[in-house]
């Protein structure tokens, strides 16, 4: 049984968030980090995030979709770590999910731009760090 109170504060740490830190295994077996804005969520199960079709990430995530997603409370020393695996997806619907005013800056040919991927994370297990202690939880436990 998990701690109410890790799935408590993990989620309130996500909703605290903007920004996320994205790990995937990188060329060579080195891993790569990258900042992302945290979009859209559901709990701690599903994560959207845009990113451009034409970085390297995006091409080495087709060949392995394994991912992590790394949110940090620096003012409490906290921090919480998913783990699990993404779905690059280019359809309109998915692509209007996450569009808001701005996003041209990014995307100058609007919601249609070919250079526009939409990620969705799918969480498998978690590990929240707070008050010196890990706790590992499966997302079918929560």
């Amino acid at each position: 049984m998990i701690d109410e109170i890790v799935i408590i504060e993990s989620n309130q740490l996500v909703e605290d968030s903007k920004i996320v830190m994205v790990g995937t295994n990188g060329e060579n077996g080195y891993p790569n980090i990258k900042a992302m804005m945290r979009l859209k969520h559901d709990g701690l199960k599903k994560f959207w995030l845009s990113t451009n079709t034409s970085t390297k990430m995006v091409e080495r995530l087709k060949d392995d979709n394994k991912m992590c997603l790394y949110f940090v409370d620096d003012n409490n020393f906290a921090g919480l770590m998913l783990i699990g695996t993404i779905e690059i997806l280019q359809d309109r619907a998915s692509k209007e999910l996450l569009w808001t005013d701005g996003c041209e800056v990014y995307y100058p040919l609007g919601v249609d731009d070919p250079d526009y991927t939409v990620l969705c994370f799918t969480s498998e297990w978690g590990n929240y760090y707070r008050h010196l202690k890990n706790v590992t939880f499966k997302m079918e436990d929560i």
